[in-house]
C-alpha cells in the first residue's frame, strides 16, 4: 500500500497554507508503506517532536494498520522559498 495525501487543499495560495511543509513515510516491512505530506502551522511553543508525534498520530488515525510501523522518513521545513 502506498498513498499520498495532503492536509491542505491543492492549488491554495501561500497565505492559506501552513507555516511549515512536512513529509512522512511509514513502513511495515513486507506488508505496506504510506507517504503523506502537507502544510501545517504548529501551535505556539510546539517542538519538532510535538509536530512529529501529532503528524504521526494523524496518519495512524487514517491508516490504523500503520500504528506499529517504522518511520522511514520525516521532514519538517519552513514553507517558504
Amino acid at each position: 500500500m502506498t498513498s499520498q495525501t495532503s492536509t491542505s487543499a491543492n492549488n491554495t495560495q501561500a497565505a492559506e497554507q501552513g507555516s511549515h511543509m512536512w513529509v512522512m513515510t511509514l513502513e511495515k516491512p513486507g506488508r505496506g508503506m504510506t507517504t503523506q505530506y502537507g502544510t501545517w502551522t504548529p501551535p505556539a511553543g510546539a517542538t519538532r517532536h510535538d509536530v512529529f508525534a501529532a503528524l504521526r498520530g494523524h496518519i495512524v488515525a487514517e491508516h490504523p494498520e500503520m500504528a506499529s510501523a517504522n518511520t522511514i522518513f520525516f521532514s519538517l521545513e519552513p514553507n517558504r522559498l
